[in-house]
């Protein structure tokens, strides 16, 4: 048997808000009909080998830091962190070890994710 990732699901109080943040953030489009409910990015129009992304809105709020995080790579980290920062992240952290460095940032709703550079 072989698993693969078909989609990286979000809990969150506004699902609209969080998936619009990603869309723009991954330069993905939003599936249509996405509400402040349930939202997609990929789910309704997949991509080979591309994980979809899911947004669904629960009533509790997040209690602590994530156990699992999505970490992406840039080619330009600075620019990358930079430009996710103006869609509305905020950066929490910048590591330089195990000969990589990352920033870890938080999305709209405080879900932490990392963005690496490129080696």
């Amino acid at each position: 048997m072989t698993l693969t990732l078909g989609a990286i699901s979000f809990d969150c109080s506004d699902a609209l808000r969080t998936a619009t943040f990603w869309a723009a953030a991954l330069d993905r489009p939003l599936d249509e009909g996405s509400t402040d409910e349930f939202s997609s990015i990929g789910l309704k129009q997949p991509t080979p080998g591309v994980a979809a992304w899911l947004f669904a809105r629960v009533p509790e709020a997040r209690q602590a830091k994530n156990r699992a995080h999505p970490d992406l790579i840039a080619a330009d980290r600075a620019a990358e962190v930079a430009r996710l920062v103006s869609l509305g992240a905020s950066v929490v952290a910048e590591h330089d070890e195990f000969e990589i460095q990352w920033t870890v940032l938080r999305d709209v709703e405080s879900n932490e994710f990392c963005v690496a550079g490129a080696h």
